[in-house]
């Protein structure tokens, strides 16, 4: 599963990107459970709130072309999904 997270926003409004292929990392597991909690959350209002990050979030698996989208406003993070997007953007 390859996981791509863009966050914009933020009070110098910067876009920040960054892509993870959950196979080739020892919390695999881990990782796409987090990815997989996605399709069942509320994720809020996606409403971005001045000086707020804004995730996007694309979800492909390896050898299927079709990806999922998600998007979260910052205010709107749960800590699985805080700890999905930390660890996607510091890869």
């Amino acid at each position: 599963m390859i996981v791509t997270v863009t966050r914009t926003g933020g009070f110098a409004g910067l876009t920040t990107q960054g892509s993870l292929d959950t196979s080739a990392e020892g919390d695999a597991d881990r990782l796409e459970a987090a990815v997989q909690a996605l399709s069942g959350k509320d994720l809020g209002t996606g409403r971005p709130q001045p000086d707020r990050y804004v995730y996007k979030l694309e979800v492909r698996d390896a050898a299927d072309s079709d990806a999922t989208h998600h998007t979260v406003a910052e205010q709107d993070v749960d800590e699985t999904t805080a700890w999905l997007l930390d660890r996607v953007l510091s890869s």
